[in-house]
């Protein structure tokens, strides 16, 4: 099977694996996992913040942000595709009694304007404008990339009005790959990021929280009552370690193959990229069937006849992402089968 679902479907390397057993371990509950004190202090150094989290999810490591720095009845400024919308279960309502006030733009990106026109007066009849979360990348937007400036625009409103400005970086690696930047750089104006390893990165679970070290201490307590502490999670946090060490630079090539896969679907009929194949931003390919009866999930359930899976992303949009388990051969495979699947379709209707 070919999977292009998400890249959070890798298995771990033979050399993880072995990161993984050599790992010294502790009871990180008790504070003492020695990989996750070493995880933990890498990651907040990469990041360029003075503290770090490691949890189980992106989603928790979200979630803690959000509780740590949010109170019952405060509203977040998030782009209405946003992953703390669509894929935390309610999270923000559920765990922190919180509104989001969504924001329009193309591939998830918005502008200061949006930041101004969102802020509310401070009014006892108003929800308090306490957030703004920026996703980088953006998986619904398609794998969209946040530029430098254009996030320094809308931090800066929003630290004009005391908002706490948090990025959710699930896959900010792709993004700094794809964007030629540091990711310390491109948070310098972050209060808090969450980054996951699990995803891009290629290790098996876990991601990040960091931030100001008083934020974080804060955030462990929140961990705690989450369900989120873990024993002997240096097991975890040494696949996580090598995967910050030697799974970054390789993100290349995951957005070199997802622009081969669009190339080739660019030109099938029945299909419809969300950009330009050239245009591609990272490791994601997005794209709405057209002139074909079929809905995204009859199609990716005959896709997988097929020995390749790809995920429905709405009614007709499909979404296929590239990984470190995927390679040049297998998204040409892809290519082959998606078109087989649509000349099918198409010959059913006539």
């Amino acid at each position: 099977m070919i999977d292009l679902r998400s890249d959070t479907v890798t298995r771990p390397t033979p050399a993880m694996r072995a990161a993984m057993d050599a790992a010294e371990l502790g009871d990180d509950v008790l504070g003492d996992d020695p990989t996750v004190q070493a995880l933990e202090a890498t990651i907040a150094d990469t990041l360029g913040m003075e503290s770090a989290i490691f949890t189980p999810s992106g989603t928790m490591a979200n979630q803690l942000a959000i509780r740590s720095v949010c109170e019952a009845g405060d509203e977040i400024i998030a782009h209405r595709d946003s992953h703390i919308i669509h894929y935390e279960t309610g999270g923000p309502a559920a765990l922190s009694g919180c509104m989001i006030n969504p924001q329009d733009g193309a591939g998830g990106i918005f502008g200061p304007s949006a930041v101004t026109d969102s802020i509310r007066a401070r009014d006892h009849h108003n929800a308090f404008s306490r957030m703004l979360v920026v996703e980088n990348t953006h998986n619904r937007g398609g794998g969209t990339i946040w530029s430098i400036p254009a996030f320094e625009a809308v931090a800066h409103v929003a630290h004009e009005h005391a908002l706490h400005v948090h990025v959710d970086g699930a896959r900010l690696f792709n993004a700094t790959i794809a964007g030629g930047y540091e990711a310390r750089d491109f948070l310098a104006k972050a209060d808090t990021v969450s980054v996951c390893f699990s995803k891009a990165l290629g290790a098996p679970v876990g991601s990040a929280l960091a931030g100001p070290a008083q934020l974080i201490e804060r955030a462990r307590r929140f961990r705690k009552m989450f369900g989120g502490t873990m024993r002997q999670s240096g097991l975890l946090a040494g696949a996580a370690l090598y995967a910050i060490q030697h799974h970054v630079d390789r993100l290349a090539s995951d957005h070199e193959n997802a622009r081969i896969l669009a190339s080739e679907l660019e030109g099938l009929s029945g299909v419809r990229l969300d950009v330009p194949a050239e245009a591609t931003p990272t490791n994601m390919v997005f794209f709405q069937l057209e002139d074909v009866e079929l809905d995204a999930d009859t199609f990716c359930t005959a896709l997988g006849a097929h020995d390749v899976a790809m995920i429905g992303m709405g009614p007709r949009r499909v979404r296929a992402v590239t990984h470190l388990d995927v390679d040049r051969d297998d998204v040409l495979k892809a290519a082959k089968a998606t078109a087989r699947v649509l000349g099918s379709a198409a010959r059913t209707s006539n």
